[in-house]
C-alpha cells in the first residue's frame, strides 16, 4: 500500500500576489512576514504580535488511501512570560474558516482561540472544505490554519515550542 504524500504549505505575500510555499521546514513566528524565518534574526518585540502564519495541510498524492481526515494541530512547549498563541483552529462551535489575507501583526478577527498545548486535541480542530468532518479523497488542501503569537511588554524573547500536525489516513 502506498501511503498518501502530505506536506505543510504556507502562503505569504500581499493581496494580488500571494505565494504558496510548499513543504516548509519550520513554523517559526517573528517580526517579519516570511516563510521558514529565523526568529533569532527577527524576534517578536515584547508587547507586540508576531506576523500571522497562514498554513495548510496539503495532500499532494492520495496514494492508495481512500481518505485523509480528522486534522489536528497543537503546540508543545512554553512560550515564556505572559505570551499567548492564538489561532482560528478550534472545536465545533469555535472553529473559524479563514480565507487567505495579507499576513499582518495586528489583531485578526476570528483568530482568537488559544492554541491547544501539550497533547493532540480529542477531535479535529482544522477543517477541510469549511467543516471539521469532511475528508480529502484526492489531492487537495485543508482550510487555512491561521496562528499568531501575542506578547506582553514584560516578556523576554527566546522561547521554543513545537507545532504538531496529525491526520487520519484511511486505506
Amino acid at each position: 500500500m502506498a501511503a498518501a504524500t502530505v506536506e505543510i504549505c504556507e502562503t505569504n505575500g500581499t493581496t494580488g500576489s500571494p505565494t504558496i510555499n510548499h513543504n516548509i521546514t519550520n513554523t517559526n513566528m517573528g517580526d517579519v512576514e516570511s516563510v521558514n524565518l529565523d526568529p533569532v534574526v527577527y524576534p517578536i518585540t515584547p508587547g507586540n504580535r508576531s506576523y500571522a502564519k497562514y498554513q495548510r495541510i496539503h495532500v499532494t498524492n492520495i496514494g492508495t488511501s481512500s481518505a485523509i481526515n480528522n486534522l489536528k494541530v497543537w503546540r508543545t512547549g512554553a512560550l515564556g512570560g505572559a505570551a499567548t498563541h492564538l489561532t482560528n483552529a478550534g472545536m465545533t462551535t469555535d472553529y473559524s474558516v479563514m480565507a487567505w489575507a495579507t499576513p499582518i501583526k495586528t489583531t485578526i478577527t476570528n483568530v482568537d482561540n488559544t492554541m491547544p498545548v501539550t497533547t493532540a486535541p480529542a477531535t479535529a480542530n482544522l477543517g477541510i472544505g469549511g467543516d471539521l468532518v469532511t475528508a480529502l479523497t484526492a489531492a487537495g488542501y485543508s482550510d487555512y490554519f491561521v496562528h499568531q503569537i501575542v506578547t506582553n511588554a514584560a516578556d523576554v524573547a527566546g522561547s521554543t515550542s513545537t507545532m504538531s500536525f496529525q491526520y487520519d489516513e484511511t486505506a
